[in-house]
């Protein structure tokens, strides 16, 4: 298979689908790999890196989209580059189509085949290939509120983490999954007063289990969300539904309510934000206020370290890549219902339930379409 690999174009977005050592993989598994020149400059791989690895070096995207049965990056594709796709091409990425109609009308128009790194599952409830930029997006979420309290980026001026004499500020983190387990390590480690709210009790216990009693463990109603949110110095949304736009658990009432020069930092903004009054933002101008509440909201934290981002997920993504080229996506599909999961769009049809059922798609089963 020829698998292409473009440089990403999002908004100072580092990040790049494969690692020189990964097209060495690639190569050994008697596959041909072309990257667009310069692709993983935000890594510290050079075109002569990859040369090395094995790969062809493209002039520009056209080049490798015209050229690639399989396209391998790490954002949902931009206009531009949606427009590059064609009839049985498959694409392989992060998506989060759930709040993305344009991207899901030009994906279906398309006729690609588009597996997303979100929704493929591993048999235990977990998301596999998310798992690792959760991880980091979870750590830079307390590095980016810590910074965002400060006077100087309009917040209330604050320490974290406090000083003998002075209380830390107090951090809330919505939802215990793998994002708000990595920002709790990050607030508690910073000497932060740190409360962590789930509906699940199980997860609310290992949280209990793993960190003690520095961490508070509360479970989440309306109440409660309310009176922790309207208390906190820094909140964090680290709320998922797999494939599914967030719910917005943060009202704009709640926002009017917080104290001023207060912090959000939404994680889930990628999936449509879980505070009603989010929106995406980027790296270059990364926040904004509403009711004297600084909002944090960018749409790809980890493009922020993309050495520690690109390598994390490579680890993950690789035996994937390899499975698609070397059996080909029908086969590798269907032989793991996991990996299954992930196909998200199928020749003109969408094939993930809940992207279906937030955009108003006609859902097909990705077996019986793997199957036609």
């Amino acid at each position: 298979m020829l698998i292409g690999v473009p440089k990403e174009i999002k908004n100072h977005e580092y990040r790049v689908g494969l690692t020189p050592d990964s097209v060495r993989e690639l190569d050994a598994h008697g596959h041909k790999v072309v990257v667009e020149t310069r692709a993983g400059g935000g890594i510290g791989s050079s075109d002569d890196d990859y040369r090395a690895a094995g790969a062809d070096i493209a002039a520009k995207p056209e080049d490798v989209f015209a050229a690639a049965d399989m396209i391998v990056k790490v954002k949902e594709p931009q206009s531009g580059e949606r427009k590059m796709l064609r009839e049985g091409q498959i694409l392989f990425t992060y998506l989060h189509l759930a709040p993305d109609p344009d991207q899901t009308r030009d994906l279906v128009a398309s006729g690609a085949i588009c597996v997303a790194y979100e929704t493929v599952t591993d048999g235990h409830g977990g998301l596999p290939l998310l798992a690792p930029m959760s991880q980091v997006a979870g750590r830079l979420s307390i590095q980016a509120g810590a910074h965002c309290l400060e006077r100087a980026h309009g917040g209330k001026g604050i320490l974290l983490g406090g000083v003998p004499g002075v209380a830390p500020a107090k951090v809330v983190v919505i939802g215990g999954g793998v994002v708000g387990e990595n920002a709790i390590l990050m607030a508690l480690g910073m000497g932060a007063d740190v409360t962590v709210l789930d509906r699940n009790v199980d997860v609310l216990g290992r949280l209990a289990r793993q960190f003690g009693p520095a961490l508070k463990t509360v479970y989440s109603n309306r109440a409660t969300l309310e009176q922790y949110v309207l208390d906190a110095d820094l909140v964090v949304g680290a709320v998922l539904v797999a494939g599914a736009e967030a719910p917005k658990l943060v009202t704009a009432e709640m926002v009017r309510k917080m104290r001023a020069g207060s912090v959000l930092v939404d994680v889930a903004i990628d999936q449509g934000g879980c505070f009603e009054t989010s929106h995406a933002t980027t790296h270059a101008d990364p926040t904004y206020v509403v009711d004297d509440v600084v909002h944090y909201c960018v749409a790809n934290m980890p493009g922020a370290v993309p050495s520690t981002s690109t390598y994390a997920l490579n680890n993950v993504t690789l035996p994937y890549a390899l499975a698609l080229a070397d059996r080909g996506y029908r086969q590798a599909l269907l032989e793991n219902p996991n990996f299954r999961e992930g196909l998200n769009v199928h020749r003109g049809k969408v094939t993930c339930r809940a992207v279906a059922h937030d955009l108003g798609y006609d859902y097909l089963d990705a077996k019986t379409a793997l199957g036609d």
